[in-house]
């Protein structure tokens, strides 16, 4: 049996022992830290404004980040840089990520006041097509436009059907007078742009073509737009057949009946091949099960076998399943290939169907693998089985402490942390992946625990997982942090705590900071307007309006109430509630309508949107996990789906058979 796991804390991992080490004084005085990173996020927010002050800058001239605050004057007034300026600051921090961030910002500067020497004597390669394009533009305006630039010029105009940046067309005219751009290297990008269902770039590209042949392209791009009866006219060559195929593939997401209804008569005027029609015949398929229309099981039965991806058969189990056609969903199942279908979920499901369809035998050595997986289907799985204990397998590597100091003492790790600490995440990012591009699995991994220490947890989430045993790290991938506010806000609105530390992880991997798109906010990613309102309904008197939700213990408090508010609306059912959560009270209505009464496990998995499908998985998952770290056992997963937190709680193993990888 395992119990929740402890970590032996690393001492130097803090962020005022890593600059200790890194040997930076006065800089690595600890009682002076803090107020020297107010003094540096000050300084910088006031480059940025234009104030720079070079006094109080040259007082940190010793600390890590000084870099970083050059960087925010300098590309406050980038148009203005001089070039001794420019190649002074590139000199001194030659190989840091700060360089490389100034020099993204400055080229395309040099680039637009065409100082096309000065761009030549500071390029390094990159993977930005629009400082390529500039570069070749510099080497053009200065007689360097060999036969290599033309290549490279090509290249750049072969690589994608998509739009490219607006300094590559003046490449492309170059490149045009030269006679480097043939037909058919327009074609070629014509027939990109349809693939990737880009009508403007389809047009852009056919402009040189003879007047015949641009007229053609143009009705092409026309068809691509919107499908209609000129290309029964076409030509009927292998052209005309993808672009017809491309058009079609493109209708049938906005009106897969219209598609389907249009279809023979395209076939049939261009003769598209049988794999062409399986490629339009997929996308109305899969555009029609996407919402459960009623032609859902034809259309997928009209795709040949050959056509089917494992999107594809995903939906065709889902859509018999959410019909409770028990054989035809087995069936489906059955057609997946061995891959996909000795997934935990498709092994779950496998043996479902033979349950629902009287088999119950057939199913337990299914059940039996897919409970080996420390997944959600995994820990259904063991539940279907009446087993006493999950199967999880962490990893906690014995490194050591030379290779973690080599880690702590690395100054880009240090200043990607002071970096996080003032809250310049992309910066952060910046001088981490410059590090991590250095390091190997063990560094790399240690580097994480670096910034678990310091509080940055979704690097974790984003560095790790590359090998199986990565998968295993569990106190790395699944933090714990505010775990008071936690167990003190799910006790005063009954809420299982695993469950709210779930939420926290899938919603903003604890950054209190975390901002979405959509202005959701805070650790449980609030929206203004559900703070304010349940705020009021709780009565929270200290509630200061938006900004409150970036603090922890608010935050908290007002995402677990309004946790147990939808959990009171969706009748004490938190596979419902968690899909509230996500999707909002229209579609999880719908689905209601659409499925009521199945069993929650069949209603999560037929859930239509994919976000939300994997999302309510995930949080039941995670709980498991979090109930593991909080309190060594956990709730059945069946049991915690449906809301009943007085069943006799499970222990975890690590089964000499288990798929270690787990979730």
């Amino acid at each position: 049996m395992l119990s929740a796991m402890t970590r032996l804390p690393l001492c130097f991992l803090s962020v005022s022992a890593l600059l200790a080490c890194s040997g930076v004084s006065p800089v690595a005085d600890a009682q002076n830290l803090d107020a020297q990173r107010a003094q540096l996020k000050a300084a910088i927010d006031s480059a940025e404004r234009g104030q720079f002050d070079a006094a109080q800058a040259a007082a940190l001239g010793k600390h890590p980040l000084y870099g970083w605050l050059e960087y925010a004057n300098l590309r406050r007034n980038i148009d203005t840089v001089g070039t001794a300026q420019a190649q002074d600051f590139l000199k001194r921090y030659n190989g840091q990520a700060v360089a490389s961030s100034f020099r993204s910002v400055w080229l395309p500067a040099v680039a637009r006041r065409q100082d096309w020497p000065t761009l030549l004597a500071n390029w390094v390669p990159t993977d930005n097509v629009g400082l390529r394009c500039a570069q070749l533009n510099a080497r053009q305006a200065t007689g360097k436009a060999d036969a290599q630039w033309t290549s490279e010029a090509q290249a750049i105009w072969r690589s994608t059907g998509k739009s490219l940046p607006d300094a590559c067309d003046a490449v492309f005219a170059v490149l045009d007078a030269k006679g480097g751009l043939s037909a058919d290297l327009r074609w070629a990008r014509i027939d990109a742009a349809a693939d990737e269902q880009q009508p403007a770039v389809m047009r852009s590209a056919a402009r040189g073509l003879p007047a015949a042949d641009l007229a053609l392209a143009n009705t092409y791009a026309a068809f691509v737009d919107k499908p209609n009866a000129s290309a029964l006219n076409w030509p009927r060559n292998e052209r005309s057949r993808r672009i017809a195929t491309d058009g079609l593939a493109k209708l049938a997401k906005a009106d897969p009946a219209a598609t389907e209804q249009q279809l023979p008569q395209y076939a049939n005027a261009l003769q598209l091949s049988a794999a062409q029609q399986a490629q339009v015949l997929y996308q109305v398929a899969l555009w029609t099960v996407a919402s459960y229309g009623p032609e859902s099981a034809r259309r997928l039965n009209a795709v040949p076998d050959a056509a089917y991806d494992e999107r594809l058969h995903e939906w065709r189990a889902r859509e018999a399943m959410s019909r409770g056609d028990w054989p035809q969903a087995l069936a489906a199942i059955r057609k997946m290939g061995p891959t996909q279908r000795s997934d935990s979920r498709w092994r779950y499901f496998e043996a479902r169907m033979l349950e629902k369809t009287g088999k119950r035998s057939e199913a337990q050595p299914l059940y039996r693998e897919a409970a080996r997986a420390a997944t959600f289907h995994g820990f259904l799985a063991a539940d279907q089985l009446g087993q006493s204990t999950y199967t999880l397998c962490p990893w906690e590597p014995n490194d050591s402490a030379q290779a973690q100091a080599a880690v702590a003492r690395d100054p880009a790790i240090i200043r990607a942390m002071e970096l996080f600490k003032i809250e310049r995440a992309g910066w952060a990012v910046a001088e981490w992946n410059d590090a991590l591009s250095r390091y190997d699995t063990t560094q790399r991994r240690i580097a994480v625990e670096v910034a678990r220490d310091n509080g940055w947890f979704d690097r974790a989430v984003f560095s790790l997982g590359k090998t199986p045993d990565e998968q295993r790290l569990y106190s790395l991938r699944f933090p714990l942090h505010h775990d008071d506010a936690i167990r003190r806000e799910s006790a005063r609105n009954a809420i299982d705590p695993a469950w709210v530390a779930a939420e926290i992880r899938a919603e903003s991997i604890f950054n209190p900071k975390a901002r979405s798109p959509a202005n959701a906010m805070g650790l449980m990613q609030v929206l203004p307007a559900t703070g304010a309102s349940v705020a009021k309904s709780i009565g929270l008197a200290n509630y200061g309006g938006a900004a409150s939700l970036y603090d922890p213990d608010t935050n908290i408090a007002i995402g677990t109430a309004y946790l147990r508010q939808l959990m009171n609306k969706y009748e004490g059912l938190p596979y419902i509630t968690i899909a509230a959560y996500n999707a909002g009270p229209t579609p999880t209505a719908r689905w209601q309508t659409q499925r009521p009464g199945f069993d929650p496990d069949i209603w999560i998995e037929t859930i239509s949107y994919k976000e939300t499908r994997e999302y309510v998985a995930r949080i039941l998952a995670f709980s498991v996990i979090y109930d593991w770290r909080l309190n060594g056992t956990a709730l059945p997963v069946t049991d915690r789906m449906n809301g009943r937190l007085q069943a006799k709680r499970k222990n975890f193993a690590c089964a000499a058979n288990a798929d270690k990888g787990g979730d």
